[in-house]
């Protein structure tokens, strides 16, 4: 229709919004008001974490995720910050090796990687951890502080040494694992996820 030779024209997240910013259209005040507004909270946000960390924990309420959930959602997030500052200060820098660390640690863990653990799921894009139930987030702490502890402990330098450490920090938390399933005669790792859960029951949690 606009006499080029594609049938679809294409923008990634950021191009869209800089075509937002540039329609002259007062029918675009809005996004444009929206985008301002959402500039300003980020830059809130980087003076004030501490904001960043309520206003997302208000998000997750938004979408019916429980108070008891949210606090091991935050706390994960915390531990897993520490790991990857971690593996920076011990020479581990790409975003590659991080990724492959991560997975050394999920299947000693759970005995899945990530990218398994979402498929087990049947989850696409969305975020793993998100969709985790309350041992799932605990154990995938266990896991990751108990790394941190041993590369500490070690004091692991370099890749292969984190590597290393990765493993044993997920065999911990998988070791742990078993023994509960062992005892409780019950799976920790389940495909539930959040997508599948009633719209009733994910409104039950939310502030009235």
């Amino acid at each position: 229709s606009d006499s080029k030779y594609y049938e679809t024209d294409c923008a990634n997240t950021e191009a869209l919004f800089r075509i937002i910013q540039s329609i002259p259209s007062k029918k675009a005040e809005p996004f444009k008001l929206w985008l301002a507004k959402t500039g300003y909270e980020r830059i809130q946000e980087i003076e004030d974490p501490e904001l960043a960390q309520t206003r997302m924990k208000e998000l997750y309420r938004q979408k019916g995720y429980s108070d008891v959930w949210i606090e091991k959602r935050v706390r994960g997030i915390a531990i897993r910050d520490e790991l990857t500052d971690e593996w920076k200060n011990r020479g581990v820098g790409t975003e590659k090796e991080f990724a492959i660390l991560t997975a050394e640690i999920s299947k000693a863990t759970f005995g899945m990687t990530p990218s398994e653990y979402q498929n087990f799921k049947g989850l696409k894009k969305e975020n793993l951890r998100d969709h985790m139930g309350d041992l799932e987030l605990i154990f995938t702490m266990l896991g990751e502080a108990s790394t941190t502890a041993i590369a500490k402990g070690k004091d692991a330098q370099g890749f292969p040494e984190n590597k290393d450490a990765a493993l044993e920090g997920g065999a911990v938390a998988g070791n742990a694992r078993k023994e509960l399933e062992q005892r409780s005669g019950k799976k920790v790792s389940t495909s539930d996820n959040y997508l599948q859960v009633p719209e009733k029951e994910k409104r039950k949690s939310l502030p009235k």
